[in-house]
Formats: structure tokens, sequence, C-alpha cells
């Protein structure tokens, strides 16, 4: 479940910083490995902030590991505050126009396919918990 405001009881154990690839009306969609937390389902590039890094730098280093893909000037969206039944976390969007498409170079590790789709479309996939509802939010869909 996510949050605009932080619910009480929040007890974040991380940030994960996560981002909206996109170009030419389409988002950079990733497919999880089977092995993965929540595996075979598509979400967009994200990961997790380490000690002592900055937001921006967490989320250009973690989109080039699992992509290949340099960012150049991520817009920051919004902070949300993610309950799963385990843990809590805090949530950190981004935004990145793509003047040019280059090559997408998967971590194969964590990622076995992606696709450029519309948010719409990618709606229609099976998404990791809660992507459904950042997309929504983001792109201000029903």
């Amino acid at each position: 479940m996510i949050y605009e405001e932080m619910p009480e009881d929040f007890d974040s154990s991380c940030e994960v910083v996560s981002c909206f690839v996109e170009h030419d009306g389409k988002i950079l969609m990733l497919h999880r490995q089977d092995h993965k937390p929540q595996g075979d389902t598509w979400a967009g590039p994200a990961g997790k902030v380490d000690e002592g890094e900055k937001l921006k730098e967490a989320l250009m280093r973690e989109v080039f590991e699992e992509t290949g893909v340099e960012l150049q000037d991520p817009k920051y969206f919004k902070k949300l505050f993610v309950r799963f039944p385990d843990y809590d976390f805090v949530y950190h969007i981004f935004h990145e126009m793509l003047d040019e498409l280059g090559d997408v170079v998967l971590s194969e590790e964590e990622h076995k396919d992606f696709r450029w789709v519309e948010p719409s479309e990618a709606l229609e996939m099976p998404l990791m918990l809660d992507e459904d509802a950042c997309i929504k939010l983001f792109y201000e869909l029903e």
C-alpha cells in the first residue's frame, strides 16, 4: 500500500529510488527474473539507496546497473511511503525524458526482458505491487 503522507507507526527499513524513463511517449518497463522478490512482474528501473548516497546518485547508478542507460538530468517527482506486509520503506519517484533511444543492456541477474510501452499499456501488464498506483499518480491516469 502506498501513502502520500507518512502513516502512523511507519518504520522505514530503507529508501528506494525509481524512474519513469520515457522516450516518445513510452516508458521503459523491466521484467523481473523469477527468483527475485515479486519475480515475473514488470516495473520501471528502481533500487535501494546505499548508505551515504544522495538520491539522484543512487538513481543514476541503479538505472545504469539495471539497463545500461545513462540518465542526464532526472527530475524529482514525489516521495511516497510504502507499507508491505513485512516492512515499510520510503519510495522516491523520478522522471527523465530521453531525446534519443539508446541500447538497453539488461542486468541478467535482475531482469529477463524489457519493453517500451505507453503508460496506459503498462497498466495492463502483470506489475510489481503498487507499480500501477505510481504510474497512475505520475501520468494522472484513472
